[in-house]
């Protein structure tokens, strides 16, 4: 039987499904399944909305096809199902000199999902997008073809980035990143407040940096919190214990303003005033809340949504008023996070662009909703974008002319699904086939 009964979620789990789920082991089986019965494909569901859901009707979850076709050492190219982790891939080839040359905060996520989201990492002011480090991908049409589509394919630009609205990507040739060894040099830093913090991005010359923002902070301490800037390594390290989870739905109480406030102050605290320099394991520097398993749920159990945004260099200003927003709300959660962007993007409605991206945690309520109501307005006056791995509430019109080459995307997709066999939530939610 090819197609079974299930009910799944976005990671915010603030949106879910239900539908017949195919869960393929063998390309071969992926092939024939696409030329009879074509379905969006969906990996680990690690983005946050609907983009991995479609209510009602069939997906290809991805996760078996996750075996490792090719490497070549001599160049650091390695040829890999789309079902293979990120995560794995860093335990095996970090040892070995390589990494993916492009992380996002999870190593969960998918080499597919990767490269249907065009994530970016700690690392984008210097090595762009995932998909910059796309080499080839074999994609399987909503007809059942097969195809190799390398950089200068037309069908790359609307594939990367392109939330699987051409086909199924079932493999990928990536070109992994030299690096020193399995352990990272992180040194932290206190940041006083949203100007200082600015600066030290923009001075930053480390190869990944990432910032901490204590969004309850308000008045003099807006936009503080701690800087991590680091550089791969080599040596022993204490290997990390066990993941631990979270075996329940946290009670409402448990983020509440008072809670998350404590907390905050306690976090920023952590971090001498001098700063500090640690070694870690690769992998608790670049996916440090993957040590806890469903930390998803203590967002209680209507879940959370996030709120992402990029707003250009220039539109500073705006991006701290958005803060001052955040933080005067009092619906702030512990997880905010401040990154400097380069220019670096594969495809065309890929969300990296040049600037400064904000990212914030809110539980699922509504009074949440209506204020990243009006940040995703702050943000298209800004002439910044919305993530739309991370979106759950956007509307269409405004997501549309956040993204410049939507009308040409839309053109491409439909020709290349013209039947509209691959449309998820978030493409019927946001209209965004429309041209």
């Amino acid at each position: 039987m090819r197609w079974k009964p299930a009910e799944y979620a976005g990671w915010g789990r603030a949106l879910r499904a239900s539908g017949d789920l195919a869960r393929p082991e063998r390309q071969s089986t992926l092939t024939a399944l696409m030329g009879d019965e074509p379905a969006p494909a969906i990996g680990n569901c690690r983005s946050y909305g609907d983009a991995c859901l479609n209510n009602g009707g069939r997906a290809v979850q991805m996760l078996r096809l996750d075996r490792m076709l090719s490497f070549d050492a001599a160049n650091g190219i390695v040829h890999v199902e789309a079902g293979m982790q990120l995560g794995e891939l860093a335990r095996i080839f970090a040892p070995r000199g390589w990494l993916p040359a492009v992380m996002p905060g999870t190593g969960f996520a998918t080499v597919g999902g990767a490269i249907a989201h065009d994530v970016h990492g700690k690392n984008h002011h210097g090595a762009g997008s995932f998909g910059q480090h796309v080499e080839a991908f074999t994609l399987i049409t909503p007809q059942g073809d097969n195809r190799r589509i390398t950089r200068d394919d037309p069908l790359f630009r609307v594939t990367v980035g392109g939330l699987g609205q051409t086909g199924v990507i079932a493999s990928a040739e990536l070109q992994l990143l030299k690096c020193k060894g399995d352990v990272i040099v992180v040194t932290e830093r206190r940041i006083d407040g949203w100007d200082d913090f600015l600066t030290y991005l923009d001075a930053s010359d480390a190869t990944y940096s990432v910032g901490w923002i204590d969004a309850t902070a308000t008045g003099e301490n807006l936009g503080r919190g701690i800087l991590e800037e680091a550089e791969t390594g080599s040596g022993l390290v204490t290997a990390r214990g066990r993941a631990r989870s979270v075996p329940f739905d946290a009670p409402g109480f448990a983020l509440s303003p008072p809670v998350v406030r404590m907390f905050n102050r306690a976090y920023f605290r952590r971090v001498p005033e001098q700063g500090r320099t640690l070694v870690k394991p690769i992998r608790d520097f670049f996916f440090p809340l993957d040590k806890i398993r469903d930390w998803n749920r203590l967002y209680g159990r209507e879940g959370f949504h996030q709120f992402q945004c990029v707003v250009p260099l220039e539109q500073a200003s705006a991006l701290r008023a958005m803060l001052e927003k955040v933080a005067k709300s009092g619906l702030a959660s512990p997880l905010a996070v401040l990154k400097r962007m380069g220019s670096g993007r594969a495809g065309m409605m890929s969300f990296p662009t040049e600037g400064y991206t904000l990212a914030v945690d809110f539980r699922n309520r509504a009074h949440a909703v209506r204020l990243i109501s009006e940040l995703e307005s702050d943000t298209l006056n800004a002439g910044g974008r919305i993530y739309l791995a991370k979106d759950a509430l956007a509307r269409g019109a405004a997501m549309r002319a956040m993204y410049p080459e939507h009308g040409a995307w839309a053109a491409a997709v439909r020709e290349a699904d013209p039947a509209g066999a691959m449309t998820t939530d978030l493409i019927r939610r946001l209209d965004l086939r429309s041209l």
